[in-house]
């Protein structure tokens, strides 16, 4: 007796995963800095590139578009966060230890299952991350695993960037992703999926083929990628019927009754003993976690979520007369970090897809075999509140738009005075003041800053990181105007012990007023 095949769903879907962090390393540690990193190294890096690892040596291809921006991709590779995150991990199995010596039995056995997932993830930082995060990723670019967005230097909100700027920033940024990886991405997560009209002609000019927005910003019509403008640059949207059924800002798969609850500690060990229970239960009447629980919740949301896509596959080829695209796309860290069994339902639904007859495919794949429309008219947008700049421009953050502007006018201004002196016919030899000056400027305008502004989460450390870089950028382009060159070259030096990111980091390749490198 033979078994009936799968039948075949119409379209392809995409998962779009987009993995970032601010630049943590120096810049301290509890409870914003260097442990929200090694928190989420050891809850979704780690496990998340563990899986799908796992699915490549099974031959498995194609499974996510996975987004690393080159801030991150820093800190994966850099000495210093290597170091911490290893001397992260063996405190966490001391801390489990800690736990398995308790009198109660539910502490017990949480130490012992924590003992164990660090054992685990020790030996697995120890073998395969010695060396950093990109090998890691090149091995599942080299399976074909994956497609890798880059991004600009830094984590940007381009729209309000100057146009200099925000070309050297992108620039900078692939090319540093081809320094990882030996791959040049052909498609970007743009942070925040900050759009304005003019930038699909930098992309192309970058080389960028395709870039993600929210799916407002083609009206809510993501069944295809569109052509921007004039340009062949493709948009894809996130389709949020189907991306709010795993997360959305009221509701989804994370809060589960049987899930483990994100908030509540052990505060003796900084372990997490409780199940979600309920929204409105007290932490210390939280149930005690329950693998087998959570294991079979993420079955029931695997099975939900694969039908969330046939319906809406089915429907929205239906609707437009051909193959339909869905894609759905998150945040990497919420997988792991922020919902503890994201990864195990990563896994379980990247093998769920393909016995649904689902087709599973990445960014690339969708813009190569023609899942494209119209060309569409794409105005200013994003994927925060309202879809449009409010969080990154809004009254709450006023003050942090006028330092950028300063400090973006003073970098620029900086560096052409002394391009002028130099002389022109001359060749222009490397500067490291310079650079650094370029590196302080891109992390003051990082978008992460007015985010955490807004949106009250750790608004004062968000606050204090940008105007600490702004510090280091004025100090350092005083002594460069006063033609201070030994207490410029001091104080660039001293900043880049503690801001040491983008080693490849070119003040020449800034492109002079006439849109040209210098």
């Amino acid at each position: 007796m033979t078994t009936p095949a799968t039948r075949r769903e119409p379209g392809l879907f995409a998962l779009v995963l987009h993995s970032h962090l601010p630049w943590l390393a120096h810049h301290g540690r509890w409870p914003v800095g260097e442990e929200w990193l090694y928190q989420s190294w050891a809850a979704t890096y780690l496990p998340v590139t563990d899986v799908l690892r796992r699915l490549a040596a099974e031959g498995r291809t194609r499974l996510v578009t996975l987004g690393v921006t080159p801030v991150l991709a820093a800190q994966l590779d850099d000495p210093h966060c290597l170091t911490g995150m290893h001397h992260w991990l063996g405190n966490w199995q001391l801390r489990a230890h800690e736990a398995a010596g308790m009198r109660e039995p539910a502490y017990r056995a949480l130490g012992a299952r924590e003992h164990r997932h660090a054992a685990a993830a020790l030996e697995q930082f120890e073998t395969r991350w010695r060396h950093g995060g990109s090998p890691v990723f090149r091995e599942l670019v080299d399976a074909e695993a994956v497609e890798l967005l880059g991004g600009p230097l830094a984590h940007p909100f381009q729209p309000l960037l100057d146009p200099r700027l925000r070309a050297f920033s992108l620039a900078e940024g692939l090319a540093d992703a081809h320094a990882r990886w030996a791959h040049t991405p052909q498609g970007i997560w743009a942070p925040e999926c900050a759009f304005t009209p003019g930038m699909e002609a930098g992309y192309a000019a970058a080389g960028v083929g395709h870039f993600m927005v929210d799916g407002p910003a083609l009206r809510g019509d993501t069944t295809l990628g569109r052509t921007v403008w004039d340009s062949d640059v493709v948009a894809f949207g996130r389709d949020l019927q189907v991306s709010y059924r795993v997360w959305s800002p009221k509701s989804g798969y994370p809060g589960h009754p049987a899930y483990r609850d994100f908030h509540t500690y052990c505060h003796d060990t900084g372990l997490k003993p409780a199940r979600v229970t309920g929204r409105t239960v007290a932490p210390q009447d939280k149930a005690p976690y329950d693998p087998d629980l959570a294991s079979a919740a993420v079955d029931r949301h695997v099975a939900d979520f694969v039908d969330t896509i046939r319906r809406r596959l089915r429907r929205e080829s239906d609707r437009i007369g051909r193959d339909a695209l869905v894609v759905a796309a998150f945040d990497t860290e919420l997988f792991g970090h922020w919902w503890h069994e994201g990864p195990l339902f990563l896994e379980r639904l990247l093998r769920a897809l393909p016995e649904a007859g689902i087709e599973v495919g990445t960014l690339a794949d969708a813009r190569d075999r023609g899942y494209v429309g119209a060309p569409v008219d794409l105005h200013d947008t994003s994927w925060g509140s309202g879809k449009d700049w409010r969080v990154w421009a809004g009254e709450q953050v006023r003050d942090l738009v006028q330092l950028d502007e300063e400090v973006v006018r003073t970098t620029l201004d900086t560096l052409d005075k002394a391009r002028g002196a130099a002389g022109a016919g001359r060749p222009a030899l490397r500067n490291r003041v310079h650079d650094q000056m370029l590196r302080e400027a891109l992390l003051t305008v990082s978008s992460d800053w007015a985010f955490m502004v807004s949106k009250d989460t750790a608004a004062g450390y968000a606050r204090d990181r940008a105007h600490k870089h702004a510090h280091a950028l004025r100090e350092i382009a005083a002594a460069v105007a006063a033609g201070r060159d030994e207490t410029a070259a001091r104080l660039a030096a001293g900043w880049n012990r503690a801001d040491n990111l983008f080693p490849g980091l070119d003040a020449r390749r800034l492109p002079d007023r006439m849109g040209a490198p210098s």
